[in-house]
């Protein structure tokens, strides 16, 4: 009521203005003043109107009821702060501790197609919502026409005009405006608004998950790095002892057969490596895609990976998830769209209330197009238009949008549950791999012990070569097994700090 009261002001405002010019102008002044008098009977329409305009007719939103847990399964219960607090309110330049993998996501966030093509969603979606902003605002148009016509000889309009041609100069201002009683534009623009969040959210989630792909990758290329050297020292280690049982054989102490495995034992290792090269090539092309650039080296770090804090990631509570993942925001921002695109639905059975304004100059001869008050005109009017047949189709096109503000609440619902259950599924991933990392170090140990007594057995003649090669084969893939286990701690990090929605805040 207040805007449209302003504007109404406003338009007297610079009729007021426009009074107080001299010359020609004061004859348009004393034409408006008349034009300021018709309207005066509409006043009050004006004004009651303007009181019930933007009155949604399905209300304001609220957020569906969800029972989300205390806690997390298998989450120990903490208290006070450390049970509100989360991980995903860590940037990740401080989340992640290695340099070269922050400088790896920074690149992806400036450079990731996928994240441009979300933002540039971002922009689209800011210019529908300006766009719906002004959808309140009367229009205004100027106009300035001249024509001139002959009716035909055995016409009216001939006869009327004594066959001379009829000469017809405008120049005028219109202006309209639908008075929105029944919030039908208010809710174009909070379904415009809604989207522009969404959107928002959308580019947000694309960040989350670029960020965890990055980071699993690199992850993923320094255990292919470590795969390579365990594989090229075990092959050093299996060269060293066949070289070992050639002498052996030479003495007389083991058999040709002895030798034949331990050479085929060494063929078996050096096959893996160019296959783990290979492998190395294709995850630093598929990081260069991630960071938006063309296949190529990838810089790392060398040495055990770690993420910072390790020992104490707060995973927080499950509440949390509503502001910090940005895929549950945005869904609940399509469904605060699909909320207010119900309401113009429904508003649309009910009838509009359009107010038109049209006053210029208007003349049948050109020299009379400017003479005032003469060639003043005015017109004031209000429309009512109530749709009558339509009403079929009014009423499908109202149950379709609350059909999909169903479904934008079970999506939003879904999205929740989704989320929760991947931060429980990243929680065990977590605490298993982090006690098969302990259980694989202790066997990793073990091995090296008895690879080295084996061979020193092996030389004192107190052990088979069988006894020795099998040693071998154990610490290899015991080795293997322990990078990987390594990579899938990181990996299941990395996973956690993203399902809680961390990645996007910097």
């Amino acid at each position: 009521m207040k805007n449209g009261r302003k504007m109404i002001d406003e338009q007297h405002g610079d009729e007021t203005q426009g009074a107080k010019e001299g010359g020609e102008i004061k004859g348009l002044s004393g034409a408006m003043k008349n034009i300021g008098k018709d309207w005066k009977s509409g006043g009050v329409v004006l004004l009651f109107c303007g009181m019930l305009a933007a009155c949604s007719t399905v209300g304001g939103y609220r957020r569906p009821e969800v029972q989300l847990p205390d806690s997390y399964r298998r989450l120990q219960r903490t208290s006070g702060k450390a049970a509100d607090s989360s991980i995903a309110a860590i940037p990740y330049s401080r989340f992640f501790s290695d340099p070269a993998l922050v400088a790896l996501i920074d690149s992806s966030v400036e450079h990731n197609y996928d994240l441009l093509i979300a933002l540039k969603n971002i922009e689209y979606a800011r210019q529908s919502l300006g766009a719906a902003r002004l959808g309140i605002l009367p229009t205004l148009n100027a106009e300035a026409s001249a024509g001139v016509s002959k009716p035909s000889k055995n016409s009216l309009g001939d006869q009327s005009s004594g066959g001379k041609p009829v000469e017809d100069y405008t120049l005028a201002l219109s202006s309209s405006w639908e008075i929105d009683i029944w919030g039908k534009i208010q809710d174009r623009k909070r379904s415009a608004l809604a989207e522009y969040l969404r959107s928002k959210e959308a580019a947000r989630a694309v960040r989350t998950r670029l960020v965890a792909d990055v980071a699993q990758g690199y992850y993923n290329l320094q255990m292919l790095d470590v795969q390579l050297g365990v594989t090229r020292r075990n092959a050093a280690l299996a060269d060293t002892t066949l070289q070992m049982m050639r002498l052996q054989y030479e003495a007389g102490r083991v058999t040709g057969l002895a030798v034949q495995q331990q050479e085929s034992r060494l063929q078996a290792v050096r096959l893996s490596i160019p296959k783990i090269e290979e492998s190395v090539v294709m995850q630093e092309n598929a990081l260069a895609a991630l960071t938006g650039r063309m296949p190529g080296p990838v810089g790392r770090t060398t040495g055990p990976a770690s993420v910072a804090g390790s020992d104490s990631l707060l995973a927080g509570v499950p509440a949390a998830l509503l502001q910090n993942r940005p895929d549950v925001r945005a869904a609940e921002a399509s469904l605060m769209a699909k909320h207010a695109a119900v309401g113009t639905a429904k508003a649309q059975f009910y009838p509009s209330f359009t107010i038109t304004a049209r006053g210029g100059l208007n003349a049948f001869r050109s020299s009379d197009w400017f003479s005032m008050p003469g060639s003043v005109f005015r017109l004031v009017e209000g429309a009512v238009l109530q749709p009558l047949f339509r009403r079929g189709e009014l009423v499908a096109q109202y149950e379709q949008s609350r059909i999909q503000r169903d479904q934008a609440e079970l999506s939003f619902k879904q999205a929740l549950l989704t989320a929760v259950g991947e931060v429980s599924d990243a929680l065990v991933r977590l605490d298993k791999t982090r006690r098969q990392e302990s259980i694989s170090d202790q066997r990793v140990a073990t091995l090296r012990t008895s690879v080295k007594n084996a061979r020193l057995l092996f030389q004192s003649g107190m052990a088979t070569y069988l006894e020795v090669i099998t040693a071998q084969s154990d610490l290899l893939q015991a080795e293997l097994e322990q990078v990987d286990i390594r990579r899938q701690r990181l990996s299941a990090m990395a996973g956690l700090y993203r399902s809680l929605g961390g990645g996007w805040r910097e």
